[in-house]
């Protein structure tokens, strides 16, 4: 699957060029007669056929138009920062599982900052285009948004005004399989960094509405927990349907 902003008409043609057409002409080699699907992240799809292949892109006629719908229940990942290639992985996984949008947070014991400057900026762009690049390989037609970092108070405030949220925590008593989930709306899954959520944190998120759970009996890292949680209330819930 590849990318692209705006997507042609059926019987329509068009270039697919930059570095989409470099990776279809020059990776994938795709050449003249194959197929291939446009997407522009939000739902909708171009099946496309070559009509003629250079050196890094490609030429295509739109053979048909499909759209993917959102799902009724939408799961937002808070994830604390993680430091260096593993907070990507998180973003990687999460996206491969399913995930509709990720909500940095910086939590207490974050040891990645992510300051104002440059070095926050291109740490957020590393998880943009995770998340796209990722949506790309497992076929999505919705990219997963990646919004600003934010801290604990703005993240209760999410909790607050969800449909459900739920806390990742290895003290909690309720396992998630356990948990009613809400059938529409917005689910927060929230996932603290490898030291751990603070119990100021934990205090605020469940005065805000967030309900403790966990996942079995062992700890998860940080990095791989959010995508454990997505696979399960994919099941539980009518998300694969």
């Amino acid at each position: 699957m590849f990318f692209a902003e705006r997507l042609p008409c059926v019987g329509g043609v068009t270039t697919l060029d930059g570095p989409e057409g470099r990776h279809a002409a020059t990776v994938r080699r795709l050449r003249v007669g194959e197929g291939l699907v446009l997407t522009d992240g939000c739902g909708e799809l171009a099946v496309c056929e070559v009509l003629d292949a250079g050196r890094d892109r490609l030429q295509l006629t739109v053979l048909r138009r499909e759209s993917q719908p959102a799902p009724d229940l939408r799961v937002t990942l808070a994830q604390a920062l993680v430091k260096g290639p593993r907070g990507e992985l998180s973003v990687e996984l999460a996206t491969e599982a399913g995930v509709d949008a990720v909500l940095p947070w910086r939590a207490d014991r974050c040891v990645a900052r992510w300051d104002d400057g440059p070095r926050g900026a291109r740490a957020l762009s590393r998880w943009r285009q995770t998340a796209q690049e990722s949506a790309k390989q497992s076929r999505r037609g919705w990219f997963p948004e990646v919004a600003e970092p934010v801290d604990t108070t703005v993240l209760a405030e999410r909790c607050a005004a969800a449909a459900g949220c739920l806390v990742l925590h290895e003290s909690a008593t309720d396992p998630l399989p356990t948990v009613a989930l809400p059938a529409a709306g917005e689910l927060l899954v929230v996932v603290g960094p490898e030291g751990g959520i603070t119990d100021s944190e934990l205090a605020t998120l469940t005065a805000a509405g967030g309900r403790p759970v966990r996942l079995g009996s062992g700890v998860l890292r940080s990095s791989s927990a959010g995508t454990v949680a997505l696979g399960a209330i994919s099941a539980l819930s009518q998300r694969w349907s």
